[in-house]
């Protein structure tokens, strides 16, 4: 295919894609489900977080951790007691354990606490989000904590991708007026944002010459960035939703 060929083509599955039918098989489902700003980028982390395997199971158990928050992760991260994490203890997503689930929401309240919030850390970065991610991983681990809840939190600046932490940015930067995309960060500019980079987006990207580096890494996701960039500079996420639905749905 020709530029203007593939531009079109991919611009047009993004369109498909990109609409509120998509909310129900995807993860994004979960911070839909709150309105105050807090809630909303707290359970999208969280969800996004466990968001590898199969999307149902990473769906069920973004739930479960909601509920075991009382459907109000906000209040339940900034007024827990050490004994309300008792009610962690058995869950389980993957890799990713109760032990893991407590860490995370006492560095978030440590994060809330003394660093102004999830949006005030990725703000001081906001036109380079790959040490964004970096700068967010270094503060969330001020507190104490096991050193195998680290892996949980990629680092870009260590050569990791980072696909899950790329996708919870594009669900909270990116305003797409379709009604999936949150958009309630104001602080980062949709045109710096990345298309998460995983299994099913790296091996479309492949298929339709845009990317030639083999792993899903860092070095992947530069030279993914840098065609997409030149099909939409001012928000060149949104064909997240071409080259997903393209392997996910279509077996392209």
């Amino acid at each position: 295919m020709t530029f203007e060929e593939l531009k079109a083509f991919l611009d047009e599955k993004s369109e498909l894609y990109n609409n509120p039918d998509f909310i129900e098989s995807d993860p994004i489902q979960i911070p839909h489900g709150f309105s105050l700003k807090e809630d909303v980028e707290i359970s999208a982390f969280l969800a996004a977080t466990i968001a590898w395997g199969n999307r149902k199971s990473v769906i069920a158990n973004a739930k479960k951790m909601m509920d075991l928050t009382g459907n109000s992760p906000y209040d339940f991260v900034m007024s827990h007691s050490e004994e309300n994490l008792d009610k962690f203890e058995g869950f389980v997503h993957r890799t990713f354990n109760a032990e893991d689930l407590k860490t995370f929401v006492r560095a978030l309240r440590h994060i809330y606490t003394n660093h102004g919030g999830m949006e005030a850390v990725f703000a001081k970065n906001a036109n380079d989000l790959q040490k964004g991610i970096s700068d967010f991983k270094k503060v969330f681990f001020e507190i104490p904590h096991q050193g195998r809840t680290q892996k949980h939190i990629s680092d870009p600046l260590n050569g990791s991708a980072a696909k899950r932490i790329h996708m919870m940015l594009r669900w909270l930067a990116r305003k797409d007026n379709k009604g999936v995309d949150l958009g309630i960060w104001k602080s980062i500019s949709p045109a710096v944002l990345s298309c998460p980079l995983d299994v099913h987006s790296g091996n479309i990207a492949r298929k339709l010459g845009l990317l030639t580096r083999t792993q899903n890494d860092a070095r992947a996701l530069a030279e993914l960035d840098s065609k997409l960039r030149e099909f939409d500079a001012t928000d060149p996420s949104k064909y997240d939703f071409a080259l997903f639905g393209l392997g996910a749905f279509e077996k392209f």
